[in-house]
């Protein structure tokens, strides 16, 4: 029995066989052969392998898949046989006498590179089709077979170096009871996914690919951050206990989704969530959501090639604020740069891009496109109950800028004719440092705050949250950081506006009895966090909390704040 120590990423236990989710190394070495005759062969077998193991695939899928998604294996299959690839192929190793994985590298890379240089839409999204369907197969040459998630038919427990969030958005949650990867952090996006989908995961294991062997029995502990390699017989019959105790936890939390958020001695909060757009809201409401607090508008501009319209982004927004019936949506201004790229704008090659044009910086370079984003928030305004925000704003003057931007849109929406609430509310993230010291003055301008911790951390650590090397300095209950957060909030009160957070820290147990301390008006996070932070907020007394907070900011290391927390809370 062997223990690994992680990052909890997922709430949940899981107890499974493992599969091992490692890529094989494609790389191929360019060789001359002697027999080009018998390098055909070996690559039409290659060809008729990958087309079985295609139909297998999409087989399993369809069990776990709409109709609609598993057809992406018939594109597949109809890339593999399509005459022309397997043509240029074969002249290759015929003329030039290259052996069939060199062919079939040159030849895939030269049809990649003609789909992603065409202006259709259809055809760009045809390449990564190409690229999927050449790597199975140059796997298949190479004697190295790709891991198949779609071939998953029993419970087990992923083990990944990492996984993307598409990897994760695909997992079948029935099958898939959890997983471990070598990287990431608690902010990761595939952490973030994990726990929308309420699957269990540890990240950070650091050597987890090469401690587990296919098919040893995991122990997946998301709670506390543990993984155990083929425990004994006792420690299994312990987690299962576990297991049925959280389940059972799960069930009871479900009474609470029509319930206030109130404390012991009647002070309450607003909990909220995190979205990326509409599909996100059947999960706000169906955990007892009280608004948005943040909906992420970026995925709106990586959903295609081209930036969306005002028409586009107009429709969403209205769809949203009509779903929310009257409840608060904030909605973040276009927060693209750092890790999130998308095709339609090309981003400067800088040092550091996390210090560089992103956000709110960006649209001040580009204009045009926050003008249209603006005007269509605007537009959608008369639908529900809209409250803006731009993010990364450091400084008085940038918070002028953008709220000046917004006004002369509001006036020529006016102007035209198009109708526009008077009643919206502008407000901005806190996640720079700068700002947080300087929100009394902020404070006198903005109708709101919204603290970023994921980003507020990193910035006052200087210390990146995507970095497993520097992962020790992810430290939200560090003094320092609650010294800030309290300095934000006591600015908004001053001036009589709210103060909220919307970063990953809002829905953790353990940063509940300090917020509500602090005094946090609005508690943002991802939806399926709601229903446990509201149980934890209706245990505790607001003035109890309020004393262990201060006494929490004087501390001096995270360490000590965290052994006071759990001392007053019970956890």
């Amino acid at each position: 029995m062997t223990m690994i120590k992680g990052v909890a990423a997922s709430n949940g236990i899981a107890l499974a066989k493992a599969y091992k989710l490692v890529m094989p190394d494609l790389t191929v070495t360019k060789e001359t052969v002697e027999d080009v005759e018998k390098e055909v062969q070996v690559y039409k077998d290659a060809v008729a392998s990958t087309a079985k193991e295609l139909a297998v695939i999409k087989e399993a899928a369809s069990k776990n898949l709409s109709e609609e998604e598993a057809a992406v294996f018939d594109a597949h299959a109809q890339i593999l046989a399509d005459p022309e690839m397997e043509t240029q192929v074969v002249d290759k190793i015929t003329n030039e006498k290259v052996n069939a994985a060199a062919a079939l590298e040159e030849v895939s890379n030269t049809f990649i590179m003609i789909f992603e240089s065409m202006d259709d839409e259809y055809f760009k999204e045809r390449a990564a089709d190409v690229k999927d369907v050449s790597r199975r197969l140059l796997a298949n040459l190479l004697g190295k077979p790709l891991p198949n998630p779609a071939l998953i038919d029993s419970e087990v427990v992923i083990i990944a170096d990492d996984l993307t969030p598409s990897d994760t958005a695909q997992l079948n949650k029935n099958l898939v009871k959890g997983f471990a990867t070598n990287i990431g952090g608690r902010t990761s996006h595939s952490a973030i996914m994990a726990r929308s989908l309420e699957i269990p995961a540890v990240v950070a294991c650091k050597t987890i690919t090469e401690d587990v062997q296919e098919g040893d029995f995991i122990i997946l502990d998301g709670i506390n951050g543990d993984v155990i390699i083929n425990p004994d017989e006792d420690t299994i019959k312990e987690y299962e206990v576990k297991r049925d105790e959280y389940i059972a936890y799960k069930e009871e939390l479900k009474q609470l989704v029509n319930e206030k958020t109130i404390s012991t001695d009647g002070h309450q909060v607003e909990l909220v969530a995190n979205i990326g757009g509409a599909g996100d809201l059947p999960g706000v409401i169906e955990n007892g959501g009280e608004g948005v607090g943040l909906f992420r508008t970026e995925f709106l501009y990586m959903e295609s090639a081209d930036l969306p319209t005002e028409e586009r982004q107009f429709e969403v927004y209205k769809e949203i604020l009509e779903a929310m019936e009257g409840k608060p949506v904030v909605v973040r201004t276009l927060d693209i740069g750092g890790d999130k790229k998308i095709e339609a704008i090309d981003l400067p090659d800088e040092m550091n891009p996390f210090l560089g044009v992103r956000a709110v910086r960006l649209c001040f370079q580009r204009e045009d496109i926050f003008r249209t984003q603006l005007r269509a928030l605007l537009r959608a305004s008369v639908y529900g109950n809209l409250r803006i925000m731009f993010p990364m704003i450091a400084t008085v003057q940038e918070f002028r800028k953008a709220k000046g931007i917004l006004l002369e849109e509001k006036d020529k929406l006016v102007a035209e004719g198009i109708p526009v609430s008077d009643d919206f509310q502008v407000g901005i993230m806190i996640e720079i440092p700068a700002a947080a010291v300087l929100a009394d003055v902020l404070a006198k301008e903005v109708d709101f705050f919204s603290i970023g911790t994921n980003d507020l951390i990193q910035y006052t650590f200087a210390a990146d949250r995507m970095s497993s090397g520097v992962a020790y300095l992810y430290q939200p209950f560090n003094p320092s950081i609650l010294r800030l957060v309290r300095n934000v909030i006591n600015a908004a009160h001053a001036e009589g506006k709210w103060a909220g957070m919307c970063g990953e820290m809002a829905g953790e147990p353990l940063a509940g009895p300090l917020l509500l301390g602090l005094g946090l008006d609005e508690f943002s996070m991802s939806a399926t966090s709601i229903l446990a932070q509201r149980k934890l907020i209706r245990s505790l007394s607001k003035a109890e909390m309020e004393e262990l907070a201060n006494k929490c900011c004087d501390c001096a290391t995270m360490d000590e704040v965290v052994a006071l927390v759990k001392e007053a809370s019970g956890q």
